[in-house]
């Protein structure tokens, strides 16, 4: 990316979590390519205002009753794919995953599940999945969410989790039509841990942890929301 800072924003090229990169099928059931076949397919007569794009804590929120109550009178599409890295999404993006539908806000949660890359590899994985959607779908807002703490105590992956969302709050508002936001309600407590009640294997959200989450997002997008009606009108 040009004007990229050298360690940080690193080029495509040299950064596997900005590289799209589909999949290795390692069950040899092509799973992850037919869901991601399949969700182009349902979306061509799909008229969605909000699309949500990410890893597992996407594709198990459209399981909950919070996904009817709060996101589905929205007109949203659910994107979640279990164990998805960004380079993963950008690929997904790249091979079309939008391409039947024009939405007023794109949902990016991705992230946590790239393992082996550094936080700021991650944010520039991030960063290019923006530009990617701001190239594919120039009329949508994008609000990347940050990334969750994880370990039931306090260990690297939750520290390197939080420094992304350190360079992710400090890049995204840069970037064209980006919103970022940390919904994290205080998942960790204040000895440090994190409870089974909220992450039931201190990774994934529970019911009661969707229902802590889901408030502050939903609130942002019925702002969103607000404000592309109100350019469209």
């Amino acid at each position: 990316m040009k004007g990229a800072t050298k360690g940080t924003m690193s080029d495509g090229d040299k950064n596997p979590a900005a590289t799209p990169t589909p999949v290795v099928d390692v069950h040899g059931d092509g799973r992850w390519m037919s869901l991601h076949q399949r969700f182009i397919a349902d979306s061509k007569d799909k008229e969605p205002e909000v699309v949500f794009i990410g890893d597992s804590l996407l594709q198990l929120l459209h399981q909950f009753e919070i996904w009817r109550e709060l996101f589905s009178p929205l007109h949203a599409l659910n994107f979640g794919m279990a164990g998805d890295a960004t380079q993963h999404v950008l690929w997904r993006l790249q091979d079309g995953g939008l391409q039947h539908i024009r939405p007023k806000i794109v949902v990016v949660w991705v992230g946590t599940n790239n393992h082996g890359h550094t936080a700021e590899q991650v944010a520039a994985g991030l960063e290019a999945i923006v530009r990617l959607i701001n190239q594919q779908q120039p009329q949508a807002r994008i609000v990347i969410l940050g990334l969750l703490p994880r370990g039931k105590n306090p260990n690297p992956l939750r520290e390197k989790n939080q420094r992304v969302n350190e360079l992710l709050e400090a890049k995204v508002p840069l970037l064209p039509n980006a919103t970022f936001l940390n919904a994290d309600p205080g998942f960790v407590h204040s000895d440090g841990t994190i409870s089974h009640h909220d992450m039931y294997d201190y990774l994934h959200l529970s019911r009661h942890g969707y229902a802590r989450f889901c408030p502050a997002l939903h609130r942002l997008l019925l702002c969103l929301l607000g404000e592309c009606n109100a350019k469209a009108s």
